[in-house]
């Protein structure tokens, strides 16, 4: 079965990339860009706003498509996950939802923390990353 998700890929005038530490499977502990699971009949740019508001509580604009990673998911499920730009335009960064912890990272920052699986080597492919 396949799970479609989206992910945002948000960087700030300070060249930082916005990372949320997962508080629930899959991934728990670990650092990923805001996203989740797109609910039946919602579009992807309205499921990536409600994602990210829902984790970080801010507002965003959606950008382009940057890339589509496959992930394995428990019992055989596969998580389609299409990971577009993103613009805040509003709130203050607070984690929260299934988010334990939300920060802004720069290019050093993201060697050092326990990413999800697969997050850097596509962000690197998709040269995504902040400078």
């Amino acid at each position: 079965m396949r799970v479609n998700c989206v992910g945002a890929i948000i960087v700030d005038a300070s060249d930082r990339l916005l990372l949320i530490k997962r508080g629930h499977p899959p991934g728990a502990g670990r650092w990923s860009i805001p996203g989740g699971r797109v609910e039946p009949a919602e579009t992807d740019a309205a499921a990536l706003r409600r994602e990210v508001l829902e984790e970080t509580g801010l507002l965003v604009t959606v950008g382009p498509l940057v890339g589509t990673v496959d992930r394995p998911g428990p019992d055989g499920v596969t998580y389609e996950i299409r990971d577009y730009r993103a613009t805040v335009t509003a709130g203050t960064l607070t984690a929260g939802d299934d988010a334990a912890d939300a920060r802004w990272c720069s290019r050093d920052d993201l060697v050092r923390l326990a990413l999800t699986d697969g997050l850097l080597e596509a962000l690197t492919a998709w040269d995504a990353l902040p400078a």
